[in-house]
């Protein structure tokens, strides 16, 4: 897969990744983020590829567009945000995180 090179604003609904015939739109809620990264990995799901931040944020969703996406791309988030677990916040930019609306996992889920 080629590096996405072109990231649009995008839109915060609907949630998840859509499909729009031309490109995907990526829109996930997070009250508490900081900062949001979208990771794209290969079609096994084992080797990140790319680093994409998603700079835009409307009503607590954050959301781009990648107009060279396609259907079937793998990817995971990377929040950042507080870790205070005695509010209920547990931020770890360190895991990959699922996305909630996903239609398809791909690889083994540890």
């Amino acid at each position: 897969m080629n590096p996405i090179n072109e990231v649009w604003p995008g839109c915060p609904y609907p949630r998840g990744a859509t499909w729009d015939g031309e490109g995907v739109n990526f829109a996930l809620f997070s009250e508490h983020a900081l900062k949001v990264e979208l990771c794209i990995f290969d079609g096994a799901g084992r080797r990140e590829l790319q680093r994409i931040e998603l700079r835009e944020q409307t009503d607590l969703v954050w959301h781009c567009y990648l107009p060279e996406a396609r259907p079937g791309l793998v990817y995971g988030y990377r929040v950042h945000g507080p870790y205070a677990p005695e509010e209920g916040h547990r931020f770890n930019p360190h895991k990959l995180l699922l996305d909630p609306y996903a239609k398809n996992l791909v690889g083994q889920l540890l």
